[in-house]
């Protein structure tokens, strides 16, 4: 693998999956706004958002981003979902979770390593999933104007544009869900939420532990079918214009508590693409349901342990498939804190 798409590779996983970048000198810039994207919906398509809404309200555990979780002998545990941007309506810990993580055993998050050297070594071994090594292009798969997305965003990342028609759907994807104005919040100095939770514990002297490896996550991004990454792909440069618009609407869920409606959400606007719903059942299978029934039974020494803070991104706690209701068949009593 060359050094230019190594080097292109860490900068999307890592900025892209938990927005860790290394902090410049540079001010902050303005915080990202957009427009809600899922309120202008309620006008342009009553129809679909009363579908988004009654959906969202029928999605279980979706009333908080922070748990308690207990079960008997053992102290009680905290689980917080989080979003992986740096807005500081929604980065900050409250002086609430500071406490929590203050008097915590363990902290764990989806990751705990997001180095350059960790990120490196997995992206090494692990070209098949990022790029097309079989004679496959995504040019082919895409129109002349789609492509011409793909092309202006690879460029925008430092990768070779003659490199475009290699990159696998999936990682394009993960460019076209962050803007330029998040990427520019992150690499000069902004942090998510997760990150602030990993440096809160590392100030009371805690190891920060992973539920996951970097090399898990890629093979479960890699293992939505090429079909359908390719069709999520589309939606995505539809909208490729409106990414701090739809970054905002992500944001005004998690701040009204209907973190339930995104999915719905994501999937009315593939219909206005012309894209159908099943385009997404690998996505909700692979990198929601499997990946929660790994994280789950990864805390579960941890939480027997007693004094556990967790930290994943908010849609791994929704829904019959999410991490709350997977820890009440463990026998866990989780209950909504904020």
């Amino acid at each position: 693998m060359t050094t230019h798409v190594r080097t292109f590779l860490f900068f999307c996983f890592a900025l892209l999956i938990t927005a860790s970048a290394t902090a410049r000198a540079d001010d902050v810039p303005v915080p990202c706004r957009g427009t809600d994207m899922l309120a202008e919906l309620q006008t342009r398509s009553p129809d679909a958002y009363k579908t988004v809404i009654e959906e969202s309200r029928q999605t279980s555990n979706t009333e908080a981003v922070l748990w308690k979780i207990e079960k008997s002998g053992v102290a009680q545990s905290y689980l917080l979902g989080t979003m992986h941007l740096s807005d500081p309506r929604i980065s900050r810990l409250s002086a609430r979770e500071q406490d929590l993580i203050a008097h915590s055993k363990s902290v764990a998050l989806e990751v705990a390593d997001l180095s350059e050297k960790a990120v490196g070594e997995a992206m090494a071994k692990a070209g098949h999933l990022l790029l097309y090594t079989d004679g496959r292009t995504l040019n082919a798969q895409l129109s002349d104007d789609e492509f011409k997305v793909v092309q202006r965003l690879v460029k925008e990342a430092g990768m070779p544009e003659d490199a475009s028609g290699l990159v696998k759907p999936w990682l394009v994807s993960m460019l076209l869900a962050t803007s330029d104005c998040e990427r520019k919040q992150v690499v000069a100095g902004a942090k998510v939420l997760d990150l602030q939770v990993a440096e809160e514990a590392k100030k009371h002297g805690l190891t920060v532990k992973g539920l996951e490896t970097i090399e898990q996550q890629l093979e479960s991004l890699a293992s939505i079918a090429d079909d359908q990454q390719v069709a999520m792909l589309k939606v995505g440069i539809k909208y490729a214009d409106r990414t701090d618009d739809l970054m905002e609407s992500l944001v005004q869920m998690y701040l009204r508590r209907e973190i339930g409606a995104a999915m719905p959400f994501q999937l009315a606007l593939a219909a206005e693409s012309g894209v159908p719903a099943s385009a997404f059942d690998d996505f909700k299978k692979g990198l929601l349901s499997d990946r929660n029934v790994r994280m789950r039974d990864a805390a579960e020494p941890l939480l027997q342990d007693g004094s556990a803070f967790i930290a994943v991104g908010a849609l791994h706690l929704v829904g019959p498939t999410g991490l709350v209701a997977l820890l009440r068949e463990r026998g866990y009593t989780v209950t909504a804190v904020e």
